[in-house]
């Protein structure tokens, strides 16, 4: 009993940790997701798996109020990672941002964007959207930046639908351009085999969101990000941020 009790709460947990609580009119069913192509009824070994992604998430849920009094900048700033490289291979500077850059730059968005990138909050699925107003299911072409530095993170090349309501990607245009590390709230709280690996814009330090193994080829690698996170910058239009060289 307890056991079923866990899989139907889980089954209301999205991928990246924001938990829809069930309501009498509108019950989220697990479906083919995370990248599966296919129709009809998940198989138990499918939804045990994805009631252990969702277990692995449960503890983002509350992370808007556990930072929420502490300065952005000292946030942003305890997130940015250090000896990383100074140039990307792309040619892309990522001498980190200072502490008063990153809070003079969040100071600019809204309450959510704010909360995702400081706080590693999480945006409802389906729902989100980009600092420049872009929906985060747009599939048109073009390049998904930091919504703080500028840094290009991801291209509509490697986007994909995974069915979980939030921007996903198998690869990043330039892996030096992000942080991938394991979330410091699974590290303090979860078992090692459902600890989350989080992903941080690396030259501004800002919560991204999450990767995890269950992508498509050819990386199997599934980036899923919030798009508050981001702006989109169509194909015909130039990136914010140019790189320093050419590789």
């Amino acid at each position: 009993m307890r056991a079923c009790a866990l899989l139907a709460f889980l089954s209301v947990v999205c991928c990246d940790g924001f938990t829809t609580p069930p309501s009498s009119s509108r019950m989220v069913t697990p479906t083919m997701s995370h990248g599966q192509r296919g129709s009809g009824p998940v198989s138990r070994k499918a939804l045990l798996k994805t009631g252990a992604a969702g277990l692995a998430s449960l503890g983002l849920w509350f992370a808007a109020g556990s930072d929420a009094g502490r300065p952005q900048a000292a946030f942003a700033a305890q997130r940015v990672g250090s000896g990383g490289p100074k140039f990307s291979k792309s040619g892309y500077d990522l001498d980190p941002l200072t502490p008063e850059e990153v809070e003079a730059r969040v100071d600019k968005l809204t309450e959510l964007q704010k909360v995702v990138l400081t706080q590693a909050g999480t945006e409802r699925p389906f729902q989100g959207k980009t600092v420049n107003g872009y929906n985060g299911g747009i599939k048109a072409e073009g390049t998904w930046v930091s919504a703080v530095s500028g840094v290009p993170l991801f291209s509509s090349d490697t986007k994909y639908d995974s069915g979980t309501g939030w921007p996903s990607f198998y690869a990043p245009i330039d892996p030096e351009h992000v942080i991938e590390r394991v979330d410091p709230k699974d590290a303090a709280s979860m078992p090692k085999f459902l600890q989350r690996v989080e992903v941080l814009d690396r030259k501004s330090g800002t919560h991204l969101g999450h990767v995890f193994n269950d992508g498509p080829k050819p990386t199997g690698k599934r980036y899923c990000m919030n798009a508050a996170a981001m702006a989109f910058i169509p194909k015909e239009e130039p990136l914010p941020v140019k790189p320093s060289f050419k590789p």
